[in-house]
């Protein structure tokens, strides 16, 4: 049986990575957002 996914770090970071998000308006408001609320983890990833 073939397996469905290939999970590739690399792209997920680069896609949802911290770096990523600074990148974009929209991506730096989520990282407010989840500072604000006390979130541990800032970029879940």
């Amino acid at each position: 049986m073939l397996r469905k996914r290939r999970n590739s770090n690399l792209k997920k970071v680069r896609k949802q990575g911290f770096r990523a998000k600074m990148k974009t308006k929209s991506g730096r408001k989520t990282i407010n957002r989840r500072r604000r609320r006390g979130r541990k983890d800032i970029v879940p990833t």
